[in-house]
């Protein structure tokens, strides 16, 4: 058991978060700003800190500065109801300082008060891997939330949509349920980014030949090729929104017609679509018809970033260097404290960054030998900065990345102040205090 110090003005946020902790069998106090935190602190001793990290009398910040001069510090969870002030403010708190956005899932609370031990990341290593479903690895709440979703929608013949960032590996989780279902026909994937806005049409409903130059025979598209199978679309969104119509049609009314050709011919395969698009941004964006949408997206899966699953990674890395000691005859082998940096780094590519970096290392590492040599950088050329504005960076104090992200936030709601203090986690009125001390007076109703 764990004592625990919830310090967080949010009393809707408070209740529900101490009655999930108390459920998992931790002792939990509150404090609604930093002056009751400092009085608790003064009292007590705690294992564990969930810290806002914007409060009504200063930055959640200070009081890690305070803990971090102490000689013994409890681990330290910041909590934001933004999502980008983790990436501003990551260096300026280290590594071992958890984060969590706001709404908070009961499995995300659980996942911080219980870490990975030292000692569990050294077994994980050496431990049999599981692939799930033939393909997907990891053992992490969200991801055996996705096995649960896999594993019902695989029982039927539902069109499925993946969501996801770029990386997390949505072809994977397509080929899972097409394993999960045991179909009779094949797995066929096609991208619908890589063709131009000619030939998607006969990728998708195949052709006749002589129905353009270059068409010297019959070719079956891939819906047919799936007959009975599972047919995955990647980059959904990217085609052409003028060709969205021809693709309707087939999900309607299980018939192509070949680009050249008048005969109707019946296809059946369950269709996995995937965009790294948000639904939100789906929705926005118009880069995908509404109708298009409910076909394809009759179960919709949103799969979790590999930053939210970081007990993941040791296995991950684990089972992609077995890979590529079978391939090459090598007999690598991860140290605990190689294992750790790995998990402290957020992944902006997701696994398919970490799969890079695992194979970048193999190269680097003396192939008679075991130990592996980790490349000086893990960040990727191409990484994503998770920032606000141009004046968002490292090095900044406190005060201004806190006043930088509360005018980038009204910018960006058109200076609603009601939704403004909803999206970064506070009450309306410690909003109002922050920008009285700035200058800014305006006092009109929530604008």
């Amino acid at each position: 058991m764990l004592t625990v110090l919830l310090v967080d003005d949010d009393t809707e946020f408070t209740d529900v978060a101490c009655t999930i902790i108390e459920f998992l069998g931790h002792e939990v106090l509150t404090a609604a700003n930093l002056a009751e935190a400092r009085d608790w602190l003064s009292k007590e001793t705690f294992d564990h800190i969930l810290l806002d990290f914007m409060l009504p009398d200063g930055s959640g910040l200070h009081l890690l500065e305070e803990l971090n001069a102490g000689q013994k510090r409890p681990r330290v969870t910041l909590i934001t109801g933004h999502p980008s002030v983790k990436g501003i403010i990551k260096d300026m708190c280290g590594e071992n300082v958890d984060y969590l956005v706001k709404p908070i899932q009961r499995e995300e609370l659980e996942a911080v008060l219980q870490p990975p031990k030292k000692s569990a990341q050294k077994k994980s290593a050496k431990q049999a891997i599981t692939q799930h479903f033939g393909h997907l690895i990891g053992e992490s709440a969200s991801m055996q939330e996705l096995y649960k979703l896999i594993s019902r929608v695989s029982k039927t013949n539902a069109n499925v949509m993946l969501l996801g960032e770029s990386g997390v590996g949505k072809e994977v989780v397509a080929a899972a349920i097409h394993a999960a279902a045991d179909c009779e026909g094949p797995y066929v994937a096609t991208n619908c980014g890589a063709f131009s806005k000619e030939l998607i049409g006969s990728e998708l409903f195949g052709h006749e030949k002589g129905a353009f130059t270059g068409a010297i025979g019959r070719k079956a598209g891939v819906f047919e090729q799936a007959e009975n199978g599972t047919l995955f679309l990647d980059e959904i969104t990217e085609m052409p929104i003028d060709m969205q119509p021809n693709l309707l049609r087939v999900l309607e009314n299980k018939v192509v017609i070949r680009v050249g050709g008048t005969k109707a011919i019946p296809v059946n395969c369950r269709v996995v679509s995937a965009s790294n698009r948000s639904m939100e941004e789906l929705a926005e964006s118009k880069v995908l018809r509404e109708d298009i949408y409910f076909r394809l997206a009759v179960f919709p899966i949103t799969i979790p970033p590999l930053r939210e699953r970081k007990e993941d990674i040791p296995l991950l890395a684990s089972f992609f260097i077995d890979q590529l000691n079978a391939e090459n005859d090598s007999q690598f082998r991860w140290q605990a404290e190689q294992l750790e940096k790995l998990q402290a780094y957020d992944w902006p590519g997701n696994v398919r960054e970490l799969r890079h970096f695992v194979h970048r290392s193999a190269i680097m590492s003396d192939p008679e030998g075991v130990d592996i040599e980790l490349p000086k950088t893990i960040e990727s050329p191409f990484a994503k900065k998770q920032t606000l504005s141009s004046g968002l960076k490292a090095g900044r104090t406190i005060e201004d990345v806190e006043k930088e992200l509360i005018y980038a936030t009204l910018e960006k709601v058109d200076g609603n102040k009601t939704t403004a203090a909803e999206m970064l986690g506070i009450s309306t009125k410690t909003l109002y205090n922050r920008l009285h001390a700035y200058g800014d007076i305006t006092t009109d109703n929530g604008h």
